[in-house]
C-alpha cells in the first residue's frame, strides 16, 4: 500500500515542508557529480557512522577528509545524515512519505516549531539507531528517522484521517482510502518486526531510527494535542 495523500486539506503552505525536499533533491543531485571514490569519501564524512563516535581507533585508519580537506565534525553528522540519501528510490520515498504527511503537521505546529521538531527527532532516531548499532562502520544516511517522528506525530494528531493509497493486485491496481490511524499502525508494526528480524541479519535498512523516530514524533503530537485541547 502505497500512500497517495490524505484527505485533510492543509490551511496554510507547507513552507518548511518545501524547503526540506528542495534541500534533499539539491544535495542528492550533487551527490551524483561525485565520482565513486568522492561519494563514499563524503558518505562517510557526513553520514552518521556509529564507529567514528566509538572507536578512535577506525577514524584513524579511514583518515576521512571532505572536498574542502577539511574534516567534518563527526557530531554535525547527526544533523547532516538526515539530508542525504543512498539512491533515488531512497530519496523519492522519504520526500513523498514526507509531503504526503508533512504538511498537516507543520499545518499544526507552525513552520517554527515544525522545523525544530523536524531537526530534533531526526537527531534523537539517530541516537537510537546509534544505541543498536554501537560498532557500526556504515553511514547511515536518509530522512527516515525525521520522516517517521512526522508520521509519529500524524498518527496522534489525525488518527481520522483517511490516507488514499495505491494497492496493486494481480489484475488491476486500485485506490483504496485507509484510516490513517490504522495505516500508520501497520506500518509501525512492520517496522518492530523488520527490526527485530533484522538484528539477526543486516538489511542495512536502519529499521531502529524509524521505530524511535515514530514514538518521537507520538510524543510531540500528544503534547501537541494537550496544547491544542486545554489551552
Amino acid at each position: 500500500m502505497f500512500p497517495l495523500y490524505d484527505t485533510i486539506p492543509s490551511r496554510r503552505k507547507p513552507y518548511v515542508v518545501y524547503t526540506l525536499i528542495l534541500i534533499n533533491v539539491v544535495l542528492f543531485i550533487y551527490q551524483q557529480t561525485l565520482s565513486r571514490a568522492e561519494l563514499i569519501q563524503f558518505l562517510y564524512n557526513f553520514g552518521l557512522v556509529p564507529a567514528r563516535f566509538t572507536s578512535q581507533r577506525w577514524s584513524q585508519i579511514w583518515h576521512l577528509r571532505t572536498g574542502l580537506d577539511l574534516y567534518s565534525p563527526k557530531w554535525f553528522s547527526l544533523v547532516s545524515h538526515m539530508f542525504l540519501h543512498g539512491g533515488w528510490s531512497h530519496l523519492i520515498g522519504n520526500m513523498w512519505f514526507l509531503g504526503v504527511f508533512g504538511d498537516n503537521v507543520e499545518d499544526n505546529m507552525g513552520h517554527t516549531m515544525f522545523a525544530i521538531f523536524y531537526i530534533s527527532s531526526g537527531i534523537l532516531a539517530a541516537l537510537v539507531h546509534f544505541v543498536f548499532s554501537l560498532n557500526s562502520q556504515v553511514p547511515m544516511v536518509g530522512a527516515s528517522g525525521a520522516v517517521s517522528a512526522v508520521m509519529g506525530a500524524y498518527y496522534v494528531l489525525f488518527p481520522y484521517s483517511r490516507v488514499v493509497s495505491f494497492v496493486p493486485t494481480f489484475f488491476l491496481p486500485f485506490l483504496i482510502a485507509i484510516p490513517a490511524g490504522v495505516y500508520l499502525l501497520v506500518w509501525f508494526a512492520f517496522q518492530i518486526i523488520s527490526g527485530i528480524a533484522d538484528s539477526a541479519v543486516s538489511s542495512g535498512v536502519a529499521y531502529w531510527a524509524h521505530i524511535g523516530g515514530f514514538v518521537i514524533g507520538m510524543i510531540w503530537g500528544l503534547f501537541r494535542r494537550k496544547k491544542v485541547y486545554y489551552y
